[in-house]
């Protein structure tokens, strides 16, 4: 029998496929989960124990779970029953406890901002009610005293009123 040329092209073929399917296996020893923080993680170790059975989406050497997906829907659509309906919006991966858990959060986020929003409000109402105070007892014309760096006592002269008044129009004007 004659050779053909093409025989060890083949044959490496062959060998480089073989290679390539052998180097592709640890691949395939991947585990997949939702963590508790719903995002989905990939690793060559197990989840930690705190990760519930129905979280852990792939196991190594296990069917990946699409192909175990189509089958459960059948089964009950087969019999007729009313759960076939039911059972078609559950989506692979959805927690409804990791759900819930997220609009509470989300719910405790909003009310800490809402609840932050009503102090600064709160304080701005009382920086404008002191600073107005404050500006009317500066152009009520009385002589008022302030205490240096030194802790002495000095008496305001009009270039130093006249700055006090505007910074406290300023702040009148940025606060209330």
């Amino acid at each position: 029998m004659p050779k053909t040329p093409f025989a060890p092209l083949a044959l490496r073929s062959l060998a480089a496929l073989a290679l390539c399917a052998a180097m592709a296996a640890p691949a395939l020893a991947q585990w997949q989960w939702i963590d508790n923080t719903g995002r989905k993680v990939f690793s060559d170790t197990a989840p930690p124990a705190s990760i519930p059975d129905k979280n852990i989406l792939k196991r190594p050497g296990a069917t990946p779970p699409l192909a175990a997906a189509p089958a459960a829907p059948a089964a009950p659509a087969a019999n007729g029953g009313p759960a076939a309906p039911g059972a078609a919006p559950a989506a692979p991966g959805v927690d409804k406890e990791l759900e819930a858990r997220k609009k509470e959060a989300e719910a405790a986020e909003e009310a800490k901002k809402k609840q932050e929003a009503e102090r600064l409000a709160r304080a701005r109402a009382d920086n404008c009610e002191r600073a107005k105070r404050a500006k009317a007892t500066l152009d009520s014309g009385q002589r008022l005293a302030t205490t240096n760096a030194k802790g002495e006592r000095e008496v305001m002269d009009d270039a130093r009123r006249a700055s006090e008044a505007q910074r406290l129009q300023e702040i009148i004007r940025s606060d209330c």
